[in-house]
């Protein structure tokens, strides 16, 4: 299977912290589930995607203000209607592992709400497969 993986940065800011001073695990994975379903609407080509499942998660360092936070997500495999990720959480200044998720499963939904198959079977390096509209220019 060929693998694709999608890498994203997020600044720490004050709003991100939780009562320690440290980085939200809250925040963290709102960032993680976002990212993940926009690197499953570029494998999938369906912008209706839905977290079905997350493995374990184990913080392994803390992050503070300030520090730059690196994303890695990998494909793992595809299902009928589905796609699974890896993601890899590092802190970019201390080279720190943040966290690891080993499995994250997102499902791609038709119009009606239910699950739809997409007939993938490998990763995309590019952004064809993303669904196209019509512009709406003001």
């Amino acid at each position: 299977m060929t693998t694709a993986s999608y890498t994203v940065r997020k600044w720490v800011k004050p709003e991100d912290l939780n009562q320690h001073g440290t980085l939200f695990g809250g925040s963290l994975l709102r960032w993680i589930d976002e990212e993940a379903a926009i690197c499953a609407i570029y494998q999938l080509g369906n912008d209706r995607m839905v977290t079905k499942f997350l493995s374990e998660i184990n913080f392994v360092s803390s992050s503070v203000r300030g520090d730059l936070i690196e994303m890695n997500f990998r494909v793992v495999a595809f299902g009928r209607t589905s796609v699974t990720l890896k993601c890899h959480v590092r802190n970019v200044f201390t080279d720190d592992e943040v966290l690891t998720i080993s499995t994250i499963v997102l499902v791609g939904l038709g119009d009606n709400g239910l699950p739809v198959e997409h007939g993938f079977i490998e990763a995309a390096e590019g952004n064809e497969r993303i669904p196209r509209r019509a512009s709406r220019r003001l």
